[in-house]
């Protein structure tokens, strides 16, 4: 009896690793969208992936989450860095009136399609936020994204091209704020491109992250989102399960673990004003939290 115990665990324990063994056979496909943060984010699961002898292929700067997140559900990517809020809007359409972190979390697991799951998230926010320059904020005496509603008919909001059709950009703005703007400029996701327009006065108000470093650089104006259009925004993992070996989720949940807010604006910092490579301020937060070779 004791044999046949002996025997039934090794063949347990064999099939568990083979099992793990098979799922990590292929590379890890890493993606992500096309903004500074996310470059960072991906190079750091990549880091850390690699780091616990996982294979990983980046495949980066792919687009907009209307591109990306459809890739990690037909398999064509496997893990991904999101934002709770703002892929929970995405998946209804807007109409999740889940807003605290708590309640956030929950009805994104309840609406992730079969096969993809949300790993453990982390204490780091960054959330879609309303940027004028201190001019704008003075002439029209701007503090908060309700202050708009009166002027923004004079005004130019200008951001990614998706701003346009999400809840949180151009029509959740005139549903909870009332605020309608002149025009609508497609631009970037806060890149330079926003950037460059918002700095020469191509557009007034510009869509930004809130962990942006070149808003307090340039001593731009960040709007108080005072009614709460934005959801919690924290950044999580997530993956198809069918690549979820233990080794992989412990990878990636250790990472959500020691992220924070302020390691955000650091390192988008690093990139976007001082121009650092973003694998090399990757590679840098892992060696700082431990978390590589």
């Amino acid at each position: 009896m004791k044999k046949l115990s002996l025997l039934l665990a090794c063949a347990l324990a064999t099939g568990f690793i083979a099992g793990e063994a098979s799922a990590a056979s292929k590379p890890v496909v890493v993606g992500s969208t096309n903004f500074t943060e996310q470059l960072i984010l991906a190079n750091i699961y990549t880091d850390v992936l690699e780091a616990r002898g996982v294979a990983v292929k980046k495949r980066l700067n792919l687009g907009s989450r209307e591109v990306v997140f459809p890739a990690l559900k037909s398999g064509e990517l496997d893990v991904l860095p999101e934002y709770s809020g703002a892929l929970l809007g995405f998946l209804t359409n807007g109409k999740s009136e889940a807003h605290k972190q708590a309640a956030v979390l929950k009805a994104l697991r309840q609406n992730l399609p079969k096969g993809i799951v949300a790993l453990k998230a982390s204490s780091a926010q960054d959330k879609d936020g309303l940027v004028v320059t201190p001019a704008t904020a003075r002439k029209y005496h701007l503090k908060t994204i309700g202050d708009l509603k009166p002027v923004a008919g004079q005004l130019t909001f200008g951001g990614p091209p998706e701003a346009k059709t999400r809840y949180v950009g151009v029509p959740g703005l005139k549903q909870v704020y009332g605020v309608q703007f002149k025009n609508f400029r497609a631009l970037d996701a806060g890149g330079p491109l926003t950037q460059s327009a918002l700095a020469s006065g191509a557009i007034d108000v510009a869509r930004m992250f809130t962990t942006q470093g070149v808003i307090s650089d340039r001593g731009w104006v960040l709007l108080k989102d005072n009614k709460n259009l934005v959801p919690a925004q924290n950044i999580l993992p997530v993956a198809r399960k069918a690549i979820l070996t233990p080794t992989i989720r412990k990878a990636l949940n250790a990472v959500s673990a020691q992220l924070t807010t302020e390691d955000l604006q650091r390192m988008n910092q690093r990139v976007s004003v001082k121009h650092d490579d973003p694998e090399t301020v990757a590679e840098d937060w892992v060696k700082q939290h431990h978390l590589g070779k």
